[in-house]
């Protein structure tokens, strides 16, 4: 109990140097741009009617209200893409600052998941404006959508903290996580409905962590259904696993970090 009241008592007070960290991540991602944060809005929405152009034809009568059915997957997945991607080089950019005082090295790893994650629920905002234009029907489950959100910042702290982890020792797996992720993202049931794939080959969404939080969002804002305890209980899981796993490993190799960057 000593060794976690003194880890809150570390982040309570370094907590000001993440809120700065993260304030210097939002004004640098839209710098020089003349839009700035608006691109927030028009990212998603510019790739939800591409995509919509492109596969709609396919699975339009499959999927009521495609549109909204293909938002609610990709703004998840690209939070979660987005944020674990930008932290996996957080520690060795912060090379020079790490080297110079004592600051929780941790902060420099939650701080691009933190400025991701206020750029995501800006972006929502287009797909409630979607819902609202193209008619789709809205029940009280949708209140329930955001205990899936804090789950998936949760998940994606964990994995981050691994990834900043192994990244500081292992260069290469810059490269091999962009393989990956683009194996997740077609492995999620984004672009199309899960019952188009065969029963024997169904198993590859079970092994998806994205798929359970991406399927519980949508049963919540697409769906309109009562929440799936099972669905729940996994993404639980997932996030409470992914957040202890992540921890030890980033606490036990933080100090070693100085001799690899």
């Amino acid at each position: 109990m000593t060794k976690y009241l003194m880890y809150f008592s570390t982040f309570k007070k370094y907590y000001y140097l993440l809120t700065l960290l993260v304030k210097k991540d939002i004004k640098k991602k839209y710098k020089g741009s003349f839009l700035g944060i608006l691109w927030s809005l028009f990212n998603p929405l510019l790739n939800m009617i591409v995509l919509t152009i492109v596969f709609s034809t396919v699975f339009k009568h499959n999927i009521s209200h495609y549109p909204v059915y293909l938002l609610c997957g990709n703004l998840l997945f690209s939070f979660f893409s987005l944020s674990t991607t930008a932290s996996m080089k957080s520690v060795i950019n912060s090379a020079g600052l790490i080297k110079k005082i004592y600051v929780p090295k941790y902060m420099f790893t939650l701080a691009p998941i933190i400025s991701n994650f206020v750029f995501f629920t800006i972006s929502l905002l287009v797909l409630i404006i979607l819902i609202i234009a193209t008619k789709a029907p809205i029940t009280i489950y949708i209140l329930y959508s955001p205990v899936y959100l804090l789950l998936l910042l949760a998940f994606s702290c964990g994995v981050s903290l691994i990834l900043a982890t192994i990244t500081v020792f292992f260069r290469d797996i810059e490269h091999i996580y962009g393989v990956l992720i683009t194996a997740l993202l077609y492995a999620s049931a984004i672009f199309y409905p899960e019952n188009i794939i065969p029963d024997r080959f169904r198993y590859i969404l079970t092994f998806n962590p994205m798929y359970y939080f991406i399927k519980g969002f949508r049963n919540a804002v697409y769906e309109g259904v009562p929440i799936d305890l099972y669905n729940l209980l996994i993404c639980c899981i997932l996030a409470a696993i992914s957040l202890i796993i992540g921890a030890k490993v980033f606490e036990k190799c933080q100090d070693k970090f100085i001799l690899y960057i």
